[in-house]
């Protein structure tokens, strides 16, 4: 880790935090830890298509899947030092950068659907949560959806209770901790890359997940069981090295901004149906058991976890929480 460091910081000093160039292109490198063939790789390579004929080819994007450059925890780190130019890590990979505010989006049940997610995202809250990564040497361009999340183990979950015990892997989140130790199970942090190998060897017991990623990473093939709970949601801020994009032309931010848009877009508009089909790929294929949560065995989740938001309001900030609960007309029913 201190030799991937020391590379950062030596790349930082040679100047790649400024515009790097090859041949006479702008080079975008955009590193991500997810799968091609999930919501946010087919956005990834939709944006390099799009950027690299609208700038006529003077943007060069090279498009970095799985954690081929960084991981999770590494890959924040190298985009402020210019070794990446753009990143789409998770929301709660803001939190232990600063920006509690950002593991609203951790809460469990806040937002009920997409549309009420997108009130939110789309909207001026959106725009002022992007707007703080101006300080920590980061521009926030946009919010692209992963999806809702469920539960997985090795033995059946029916009901909250049936989370005591179990060792869960989450990303680095307060929220998400407290999210676990209110189910009364041990929370695991860990790279969303050594997920597979833990859940194998049997490191952890479970973790939480949208279909698409527990597909695409074959998660599926290492868990027994999984409810169709819907409790949290996975979610992504595409985000640039603000020095690196200050000192673009700004005829190419512009087009760059007119293919980040559209790629938004179509992130958020396949989203709900490529996890859909995923869910079902996963159910197709036999080795996990997908059990759909009743109305009643689903309310009795939401009540369980309903006092993460009182809990950390401290945290995130009870008037952010409350503006969002006016945005999307948010009920504890």
């Amino acid at each position: 880790m201190k030799l991937k460091l020391t590379a950062l910081a030596l790349a930082a000093t040679f100047g790649l935090s400024g515009i790097a160039q090859a041949a006479g292109e702008i080079v975008i490198k955009f590193s991500h830890v997810v799968a091609q063939n999930t919501p946010k790789g087919k956005a990834a390579e939709y944006f390099k298509k799009l950027a690299e004929e609208r700038t006529k080819g003077r943007v060069k994007v090279q498009v970095y899947p799985n954690s081929q450059l960084y991981k999770d925890k590494e890959e924040l780190e190298a985009l402020q030092l210019g070794a990446v130019q753009m990143l789409a890590p998770a929301l709660s990979k803001f939190g232990p950068l600063g920006l509690k505010e950002y593991e609203v989006f951790d809460l469990p049940y806040i937002f009920k659907d997409y549309a009420a997610l997108h009130k939110v995202t789309e909207g001026p809250i959106g725009q002022q949560l992007l707007g703080k990564l101006d300080s920590k040497g980061i521009k926030g361009l946009a919010f692209w959806d992963n999806g809702f999340k469920h539960f997985s183990a090795n033995k059946p979950i029916k009901k909250p209770q049936d989370l005591q015990g179990m060792k869960m892997r989450i990303q680095s989140s307060k929220v998400l901790e407290e999210q676990m130790r209110t189910l009364r199970a041990l929370p695991q942090v860990m790279a969303f890359s050594e997920v597979y190998q833990a859940l194998q060897t049997g490191v952890v017991d479970g973790t939480e997940n949208p279909p698409s990623n527990m597909y695409t990473q074959k998660i599926h093939e290492v868990q027994k069981h999984m409810i169709t709970t819907g409790h949290g949601y996975l979610g992504y801020a595409v985000i640039v090295n603000k020095k690196f994009w200050d000192g673009l032309p700004a005829d190419i931010r512009t087009q760059l901004n007119s293919a980040m848009k559209d790629a938004t877009k179509y992130a958020n508009d396949i989203a709900k149906q490529e996890n859909d089909a995923d869910l079902a790929r996963i159910a197709k294929s036999g080795k996990t058991v997908i059990y759909k949560a009743t109305p009643a065995e689903l309310a009795a989740f939401k009540k369980a976890l309903l006092p993460v938001h009182t809990k950390m309001s401290s945290r995130i900030g009870a008037n952010l929480i409350k503006s969002i609960y006016q945005q999307t007309g948010f009920t504890a029913n």
